[in-house]
């Protein structure tokens, strides 16, 4: 058996005004055949998991590449050609194929391309004609459209949110490609629209029900398989929203059955409205009353700010108001600000000096605050943890403030994930009394065991808690928050010939 992976992954944020072009992939996450990934990571897990179970079960693994940038802008159609044309000739080169496993995020967006992962798997598709079983790992965080759907033979989600499930959803995956190859299996899907945009961390209920419900439905009745798409709240496509998928061994009733089912628990999830968004001013507040009556700090995460969708991360508002209120023992990480990363490393750690941070980007960036700070570290290449794995940060500062407030800047824009992402940086999380991480949810599986309690913020960055916000385009409407609630339908799937 003759197996070809690869991945190409970008989260697009159509409300960005930061462009992706193709230097953002070739800097951050590029990895060709012959230079594979020494440990898995989210963004290649599904590659890794191939390789390292090859020669094991016996099949012939043949490597593509692997790109990924940091969520942003709109892709340029000079980058998206470029990384898929250069995996069409991979797997072009590659034939005759059995399987290929393909690890997308499901939410690339380009000049000219408002379904990416849809396109690639067409010419994929093309190219294998229907013999090759083709096996996609999403991120949850997705437009599951109905054409990948089509294209695909088998796709999986990851469950969890933060998304510390990577690697058992790839050997997930692995298995039903290599049984469908062998044809142990016949996978049939089945899609249900749950016409909502949403967000749904699966740490608190009712979402972590929901889950643990389609993990213990998985292997009855035929079914299996179950992936719930949060959709990616700010990709302003046509098939933008939150949908439920099963996979079932040719059961395509209970495969129907159950994706309706999902599909409404998860818009039911979504109209109950259970997010609670506290202001800046209120989050400092509440945060020091409970760090107040506590040995361990309050986490602060300000979730219009995140990186991890696109944002700049450069705001300035929560910094700011801790500044003027000398919050002593309230430390800000990460804000992204090469320029003053830096002027702090020619300065030298334990040196004293006036700097200006952040406010950069774009108007939901903020104004620049301007500080006396002292610098507490200067770290090339700096790294934090996330599910075990490094996220590098670029060159990064540990500043602390006249006012006593702790600043982690970086060169590499990133969302918080790991608490050495203070603790690399001169900051000790654990002696602080609130810690404000740029992060809407991956932050949550290390900082919430150290915190006294986790609060979410909605401060005046790029990120909309409230969705109406956005200027909305594309999306086909009518869909919930931005019209009276619309029903649950089912997507229909057309057969391939």
């Amino acid at each position: 058996m003759r197996l070809f992976s690869a991945c190409l992954q970008h989260e697009t944020n159509s409300f960005s005004p930061l462009p992706t072009g193709l230097s953002a992939f070739l800097s951050q996450l590029t990895w060709r055949p012959g230079e594979p990934p020494v440990a898995a990571t989210l963004e290649t897990s599904a590659l890794w998991m191939c390789r390292e179970h090859a020669a094991r079960l016996g099949y012939d693994f043949i490597p593509g590449s692997c790109f990924w940038a940091m969520p942003g802008g709109l892709v340029t159609r000079h980058a998206y050609e470029a990384m898929r044309d250069e995996i069409l000739g991979q797997v072009t080169a590659a034939m005759p194929l059995d399987a290929v496993v393909l690890g997308l995020h499901g939410a690339m967006v380009a000049d000219g391309y408002d379904d990416c992962e849809g396109d690639l798997l067409a010419r994929i598709r093309e190219i294998t004609g229907n013999r090759a079983v083709i096996g996609v790992l999403l991120d949850p965080h997705c437009h599951l459209t109905a054409a990948r759907c089509e294209l695909a033979d088998v796709i999986i989600l990851y469950k969890e949110y933060p998304h510390t499930d990577f690697l058992d959803r790839a050997k997930e995956l692995l298995d039903l490609v290599l049984a469908t190859a062998r044809g142990a299996i016949r996978p049939v899907m089945s899609l249900h629209d749950a016409r909502v945009i949403a967000s749904f961390p699966t740490t608190v209920q009712p979402m972590r029900g929901l889950v643990d419900d389609a993990m213990a439905l998985e292997g009855q009745g035929g079914i299996l398989s179950v992936s719930l798409a949060h959709g990616f709240p700010s990709g302003d496509v046509p098939e933008s929203g939150a949908r439920a998928l099963v996979v079932t061994d040719n059961a395509p009733e209970a495969g129907a059955q159950a994706a309706r089912s999902f599909a409404e628990r998860l818009a039911e999830v979504a109209r109950a409205g259970t997010d609670c968004f506290l202001s800046p001013a209120q989050g400092i507040t509440q945060g020091l009353a409970i760090a107040a009556a506590s040995a361990k700090p309050v986490t602060l995460a300000d979730v219009t700010d995140n990186a991890g969708g696109g944002a700049p991360s450069d705001n300035t508002d929560v910094l700011r108001a801790l500044i003027a209120g000398k919050v002593a023992g309230a430390s800000v990480a990460p804000i992204w600000d090469p320029v003053a990363v830096s002027l702090a490393f020619e300065a030298g750690p334990g040196a004293r000096l006036r700097l200006r941070i952040g406010g950069k980007v774009c108007e939901a960036s903020g104004q620049p605050v301007d500080a006396e700070v002292t610098v507490l570290a200067c770290v090339r290449d700096a790294c934090q943890t996330f599910a075990g794995t490094p996220v590098d940060l670029g060159d990064s500062v540990g500043l602390r403030t006249n006012e006593g407030v702790g600043i982690v800047l970086v060169s590499k824009r990133r969302q918080a994930m790991g608490i050495d992402l203070f603790a690399g940086l001169g900051i000790d999380p654990a002696g602080e009394r609130l810690l404000v991480v740029k992060s809407n949810q991956h932050f949550h599986a290390a900082f919430a065991p150290i915190s006294a309690d986790v609060l979410y913020l909605a401060g005046q960055g790029l990120m909309k808690t409230d969705y109406r916000d956005h200027p909305w385009r594309k999306v086909r409407r009518p869909i919930w928050p931005l019209d009276p609630a619309a029903p649950c339908h089912p997507v229909t799937l057309k057969e391939r010939p």
